[in-house]
């Protein structure tokens, strides 16, 4: 209930006075509550209580990490700021100067960009003199394949026409087949 009553009083003088509040409220058990006046923040009241009391809320490590942060912060919008431009956006307030400079930073990656291209077209035919070569490999292979393989065959036809040559000089009869019907010969 106190606790309750403290954070409403708090709320209250922020209405009624006009003025920045920030309270923080820690329990015996440890449960933490809090207030802030919807037109600042906790940091920005510690920061002006700091400033106007003279006495150091931040020890050192934790004011070096802050302007760390803020130095980043502003680093990232200068950043955001240059892609844009490079990106012909938001030009129309630069001056002269700072456009040449632009174009000079525009015609450098282009050149890196057509270097790059240049590099990949060696490799590209590089690798396509590579498989030229390998398909000259290949059909040369192919063609000593189709040669064995046409004299396999025409081996294998004179084999066969020898082998005939050798079975008739064995037969020694010629066969031919009589029916045994003798109706089967006589037209009635």
């Amino acid at each position: 209930k106190r606790r309750g009553g403290i954070l409403k009083k708090a709320k209250e003088i922020s209405v009624l006075c006009d003025s920045h509040v920030s309270l923080v409220v820690f329990s015996s058990t440890g449960k933490m509550s809090e207030y802030c006046s919807p037109s600042t923040t906790l940091v920005k009241v510690l920061d002006r209580y700091q400033k106007t009391s003279g006495k150091k809320l931040w020890d050192a490590k934790h004011e070096y990490l802050s302007n760390e942060v803020e130095r980043i912060k502003k680093e990232n919008d200068s950043m955001q700021i240059k892609l844009r431009h490079l990106k012909g956006e938001d030009i129309t307030s630069l001056n002269p100067k700072e456009l040449i400079a632009i174009e000079e930073g525009l015609q450098d990656g282009l050149a890196g960009v057509r270097a790059k291209q240049v590099e990949f077209l060696k490799i590209l035919k590089k690798n396509e003199r590579a498989l030229e070569e390998e398909n000259k490999r290949l059909t040369y292979i192919l063609h000593h394949q189709h040669i064995a393989m046409d004299e396999n065959e025409r081996e294998m036809e004179n084999g066969y026409h020898k082998r005939d040559k050798e079975y008739s000089s064995q037969m020694p009869f010629a066969f031919c087949v009589q029916p045994m019907q003798p109706n089967l010969h006589q037209k009635k």
